[in-house]
């Protein structure tokens, strides 16, 4: 697989891309409409993938009905994904091999993610990833949140690219709407969500795993490494 171009920076999103998460938040869910004695439709959580509380909590509304206690549910929900992600918080593989291969195209990177500062501080400190972005946009960063295109634009303002050179990483749908709406060449690496045909349709291609967007992104710089050899 290749890349119809280099990228002059790329830009991740965090939940279910950097950050084997979203299954944590949804067994996390589970536990929280036990508590509360809520029957959980999968399909309004597949919908709420990638989206803040703020525009989550609507579509629960919606569906269990307006005496729901959403605040109560919801902080359940957080509290029980910490307990969770303490000890099971994992990387997604080639997430680290993807950084390094960045650092040594030296390529600028930004995080552009749902997720409140304070939840995406926890994450990268417990990896030490937090000196390996350039810049990172969280949720109240930006007036709209995904799939309106601002977390994008403000990641490739911060990182002083057009984001038409730029490539987004994402692994939601809401994600990737997101990051084709900005401009942006898109790369879905599926997590609990397949693509549709919508969704393929706004990517340049859906890979397996990190391990494959590194290959690509390998393979178009070699590429473009000969051409520039034959023209000298």
């Amino acid at each position: 697989m290749k890349l119809p171009r280099m990228p002059a920076a790329v830009v991740f999103d965090m939940d279910g891309l950097l950050f084997d998460t979203e299954t944590l938040r949804q067994e996390a869910l589970l536990l929280a409409a036990a508590d509360g004695g809520h029957e959980i439709v999968f399909d309004v959580f597949n919908r709420a993938i990638g989206l803040p509380w703020t525009q989550s909590r609507p579509l629960f509304v919606s569906h269990f009905g307006e005496t729901f206690p959403a605040e109560e549910f919801h902080k359940s929900w957080v509290d029980h994904f910490w307990v969770i992600a303490e000890t099971r918080l994992t990387l997604k593989p080639g997430a680290l091999e993807l950084l390094d291969l960045l650092d040594r195209l030296g390529l600028p990177r930004a995080i552009a993610t749902s997720s409140s500062h304070r939840t995406i501080k926890r994450h990268l400190t417990a990896y030490d990833l937090t000196r390996r972005f350039d810049a990172i946009v969280g949720r109240g960063d930006y007036a709209n949140g995904k799939p309106a295109p601002d977390p994008f634009l403000n990641a490739a303002e911060r990182l002083g690219v057009k984001p038409r050179l730029g490539m987004a990483l994402e692994d939601s749908h809401n994600g990737v709407r997101s990051a084709s709406s900005a401009g942006m060449m898109t790369i879905m690496v599926p997590d609990l969500l397949e693509p549709t045909d919508e969704i393929r349709g706004l990517c340049t291609f859906v890979a397996g795993d990190l391990h494959e967007v590194r290959s690509a992104l390998l393979t178009t710089w070699d590429d473009a490494e000969d051409k520039n050899e034959r023209a000298d």
